[in-house]
Order: structure tokens, then sequence, then C-alpha cells
């Protein structure tokens, strides 16, 4: 259970290459729907807390709902992750300069075999998401495919580009077999920019990783007292 209502965010992606108004309006109204399930199910579950204990009647029902609370939830953040990442006119392929580009030659070699990879995932069967995270502890990037919305994320890894691969997301533009042209418009519409305010510069990684060293040694400390 999450306390607190979530409002659905709106997004100016007017104007897309390749991926038309149309859709986008259906795709924002299906958004609209995850954050609704959110909250309802939020309510829901904070119902059956109310008195403080879990009844065993209720405990199929709880159960349920909780599972479904994780599908529901991830669908609304990553939606967002997903729009937010995108706007008109992008520049296909980041700049070199960008702490983004240097971190795939990092942890693949160059920018085109992460491209690669990336690609690929994105056009694995099934519906789902194509991600590329950033490992906190430090700083490499990797790719994954996410099967619905909660499969497959990885614990502690901050998502860096997100892409929407169900077929929503493209149907009314392309036909199914044709998802490599869908991937193709995401990237002529990807905003850098917003891919580079997620990524955790490798000086920030240090003094993060310290200061959870120095907090797990007062932890031992103070349980030895």
């Amino acid at each position: 259970m999450i306390k607190g209502t979530y409002y659905a965010r709106e997004f100016n992606l007017s104007g897309l290459n390749g991926i038309s108004d149309q859709t986008l309006e259906m795709h924002f109204k299906l958004y609209d729907g995850y954050v609704k399930g959110t909250n309802d199910l939020n309510q829901r579950i904070a119902d059956i807390l109310a008195d403080g204990v879990v009844d065993q009647d209720e405990t199929p029902a709880y159960s349920e709902l909780t599972r479904r609370l994780g599908f529901e939830y991830n669908g609304m953040v990553l939606h967002e992750y997903y729009f937010e990442n995108m706007k008109r006119n992008g520049s296909g392929d980041p700049d070199r300069r960008l702490e983004f580009y240097q971190a795939t030659v990092d942890s693949f070699g160059s920018y085109e075999v992460w491209k690669a990879d990336f690609v690929s995932i994105g056009k694995m069967r099934g519906v789902g998401w194509a991600i590329c995270y950033q490992n906190p502890t430090n700083g490499a990037v990797s790719n994954h495919w996410i099967s619905l919305h909660e499969v497959g994320n990885v614990s502690g890894f901050h998502p860096l580009l997100v892409m929407d691969v169900w077929e929503h997301a493209y149907l009314l533009d392309y036909k199914p077999a044709d998802r490599p042209k869908y991937i193709e418009a995401f990237f002529s519409n990807i905003d850098w920019r917003a891919v580079e305010a997620r990524v955790q510069l490798k000086e920030a990684l240090l003094i993060g990783a310290g200061l959870k060293m120095q907090r797990m040694e007062r932890s031992h400390e103070l349980a030895h007292q």
C-alpha cells in the first residue's frame, strides 16, 4: 500500500515523428487508467488494513490486490518515464559529450554496440518494455527486457531510457510485425536531455557509496554498544 493519491501527468508530445497523435491520445488514456487503478488498489488495500489486521478471510483478497498493485503501479511509473524521454524533433543519437554516451562506451565498448543490444531487446517477442538501467554501485549501464510491467525490473537500478513495446504503443501506426519500424521512430524522438538528467555521475556514486558504508559502520557500532 502507498499512502497518498496519484494524479496523471500531462505530456505535450504532439507532432512526433512516426508516432501519430492518435496513438498518443489512446496511450495517454491507457496511462490514465493505470493511475486510477493504482489509486483504487491502494484504497482497497487500506480498507483491509484499517483495523491493523489482515484476517484469514481477508487474506485471499488482500493477496490478489497486492499482486495487482505491482502491475498497475509499475505500469503508471514506466509510462511516465517513457513519455518523459521523448520530444518532438529529437536528434536520433545522443551527443558524444553526454555522460550517457560515455557510459555506453564504458559498459559496452561503443555506443553502437549498446544500441544494437537495446534495439534487439526491443524486437523480442512478447509484451513489455526495453529499459536501459544504470547500476548505482559502479555507474555501468545495462539493457533489460521487462515482461508486462513488473517482471524483470532490476532491484535498486535506475532507469535511464525506457521504451514501451506493448502493441498499444504502435498498433495504430504499424502492423504487429513492423515493430522494428516503431523502434526506429522511437529513437528519432528520444529526448536525450531527459535521459542525461537521469544519469548519476561517477563522482556522486562514489560519494553515495562512501556515505552508505559510513551508515553501515555506524549501525554496526550501535548494535555492539
